[in-house]
């Protein structure tokens, strides 16, 4: 589910429009903490989207801590 961009950052092959992918990456992730509630944009609580270890780019986010 990860590929390796520029940066040589993990990416989230997902995009930004994988909320099933994002909630089943999050739920296994012991890295996981919940951003705060106005950077959160996933309606599933644990969530990739909703973790402040990610960071968007214009096609999808980066994983800090990428599990």
């Amino acid at each position: 589910m990860w590929t390796v961009n520029g940066k040589n950052e993990a990416e989230f092959a997902g995009g930004r429009d994988d909320w099933t992918g994002a909630a089943r990456i999050a739920g296994s992730c012991t890295h996981f903490r919940a951003d705060v509630e106005e950077e959160q944009v996933a309606d599933e609580p644990r969530s990739c989207y909703n973790c402040r270890y990610r960071r968007w780019s214009v096609s999808s986010f980066s994983c800090l801590k990428r599990c």
